[in-house]
């Protein structure tokens, strides 16, 4: 598509609102992707969305683990403010729901005539608590409620709505998945449609229903189980686009590809370099706990083929969708609306990023343009960090830059509301 077609395409007025589509991996790292830099492992579809779209270099997790990072992305608040903040509570040590008076995207577009639906992994509410997915939004769910069920790659059962639903035998996990997002936006191509489609590959531990072109490679066995599970949600992805195409879809639809934090500990790497350049894995607060890959495709509104540095993170995809959707996002929230950027306007303002851990203790991590803060403790002495110069959080150079770092601490002090659950000792 040249410029001047593309431009032109983006000036036609829109008769429908768009189908959202956020596809997530889990635990996959910033360069397991082709279009990222990765030399091992293959992944022409994902590569395909990035030739079609835009690449963004510097996305941000809305956390370091699983379930916080989902919650910023469902209600469009850090993880200092939304209501779970760690796969488990700190102080009690049981999984935290999402409640009644929790705002999610899915109820947000839901309000707006969408049909919503998600499959794979929740991790916000367990089983007869208020944060099923069915009480968040969701028309339709299919998946895992926590994390713990979700280590199993041929279950026995898994959750529809609020019932548990048998699994044939010997039924790997995300072809399930895959199988049911694709049901999802054949039975709603009439209408517009939100699809979460959260997958739990390539998490530990590391079990393909088949090696693929790795079988026999010259690697670990763990090598080769990652390398094909990752290709798996790459086939999967491939599955979803091809549909949308089928059905005439692909220029009423925005879709999102992405991970769900800093790649896993093993077995990315070092072998697979998951993490790139960056500093620290999953579970921490550094850039490689936080900076996943993400792409963006809307045939016709997106410049395809484009590279974009600008940062933003998951909370910011809730006014976002509500914006693309025609509606106002709820009050309180944290994220703001990346929609100018996709659409090549100008970008609205953004004070700073805010993050926080509880990984053996309590941690933050702020960005303020390029300055990166972080601290081990409310107490802790603040680290700071030039991401322009660099990238790895390699030079701590706060002692040069005290008015950066008061500027840092002050809004440290200020950017998190105290929940008992989570406690920043």
């Amino acid at each position: 598509m040249t410029r001047r077609v593309f431009l032109a395409a983006l000036a036609q007025p829109r008769t429908r609102k768009p189908n959202i589509i956020w596809m997530m991996a889990d635990d996959m790292g910033y360069r397991d992707l082709g279009c990222y830099g990765q030399q091992y492992i293959k992944t022409p579809n994902m590569d395909r969305l990035a030739t079609g779209g835009v690449r963004f270099t510097s996305t941000y997790a809305g956390s370091s683990v699983c379930a916080p990072c989902r919650s910023t992305l469902m209600t469009g608040q850090h993880s200092g403010h939304t209501r779970v903040r760690w796969n488990h509570s700190v102080k009690t040590k049981k999984r935290v729901p999402l409640l009644p008076s929790d705002v999610t995207v899915a109820s947000v577009l839901k309000k707006a005539g969408y049909a919503t639906g998600i499959t794979g992994k929740w991790g916000l509410g367990e089983p007869n608590t208020t944060g099923i997915p069915t009480l968040q939004g969701f028309d339709e769910w299919y998946g895992f409620l926590n994390q713990d069920h979700a280590l199993e790659y041929y279950p026995d059962h898994l959750w529809r709505g609020p019932k548990k639903e048998a699994v044939p035998k010997g039924a790997y996990v995300t072809d399930l998945f895959t199988q049911e997002a694709l049901a999802f936006i054949r039975k709603h191509r009439s209408v517009p449609f939100f699809l979460y489609f959260t997958p739990t590959t390539p998490h530990a531990p590391h079990d393909a229903p088949e090696l693929g072109e790795y079988k026999d490679k010259p690697w670990k066995p763990e090598h080769k189980a990652y390398a094909a599970m990752v290709a798996t949600f790459d086939r999967a992805v491939g599955a979803i686009l091809t549909l949308l195409k089928e059905l005439n879809l692909e220029s009423e639809t925005i879709v999102f590809c992405t991970s769900d934090n800093g790649a896993g500990n093993k077995p990315g790497l070092p072998f697979f370099n998951g993490t790139g350049p960056f500093r620290a894995a999953k579970g921490d607060v550094y850039e490689g706990g936080h900076r996943v890959p993400m792409i963006v495709r809307w045939p016709g509104r997106v410049k395809p083929g484009s590279t974009s540095d600008y940062p933003w993170v998951f909370y910011d995809f809730l006014p976002t969708a509500a914006e693309l959707a025609g509606v106002q996002p709820p009050r309180g929230i944290d994220g703001i609306s990346i929609a100018p950027v996709l659409l090549g306007k100008t970008p609205n303002k953004r004070e700073y990023f805010y993050w926080e851990g509880h990984t053996r203790g309590f941690h933050q991590a702020i960005r303020i343009d390029n300055w990166k803060g972080v601290r081990h403790g409310l107490k802790g002495k603040l680290e700071l960090y030039d991401l322009r110069s660099d990238i790895a959080e390699s030079r701590d150079v706060a002692a040069a830059h005290r008015e950066i770092v008061a500027r840092v601490t002050k809004l440290l002090e200020a950017a998190r509301s105290n929940n008992e659950d989570y406690p920043a000792t």
